[in-house]
């Protein structure tokens, strides 16, 4: 069941501007991260403190089905705030181009988080360096399809 309630924009212009683009025209525009030409979705999850829907493109790492999210934040020391909302609330809706579907996040660990991870440097390389420049763990969720309703 999709999600719903009252919109929060993002407070970076830019990404607000890319996530309302990328809604609005169905996954045609704005469907790529800035200038690299890598693909990326419309994750939309409910605020763990504000209960606001949030928008975010993150990069698209897909494998039969499910999707992999990944709370790099650009490697800064500490977790973006969709990262509180999938923890609070993990039913969310993913955007990939026009096909939009329910899914449950699960945050990974062991040798399941190590595979999505190699996946998510696969599709997006600089995801090796935030690491790098970070003393967390990158947290990395599989979004999975939600069980039908009926």
């Amino acid at each position: 069941m999709p999600l719903q309630g009252e919109y929060g924009p993002s407070t970076s212009a830019w990404a607000r501007a890319q996530a309302e683009a990328y809604e609005a025209s169905g996954g045609r525009d704005a469907a790529t991260l800035r200038d690299t030409g890598l693909p990326v979705i419309v994750l939309t999850t409910l605020g763990a403190k504000s209960g606001l829907l949030r928008k975010t493109a993150l990069m698209r790492v897909e494998h039969d089905g499910r999707y992999a999210v990944v709370a790099s934040r650009g490697g800064a020391p500490e977790h973006p705030q969709w990262y509180w909302n999938l923890l609070a609330h993990p039913h969310v809706e993913l955007q990939d181009g026009e096909a939009r579907h329910d899914y449950v996040a699960r945050e990974l660990s062991g040798a399941e988080r190590e595979e999505w991870w190699a996946r998510a440097v696969a599709a997006y390389p600089p995801y090796a360096d935030y690491q790098e420049r970070t003393s967390r763990v990158i947290p990395v969720f599989v979004l999975e399809p939600a069980p039908a309703e009926g």
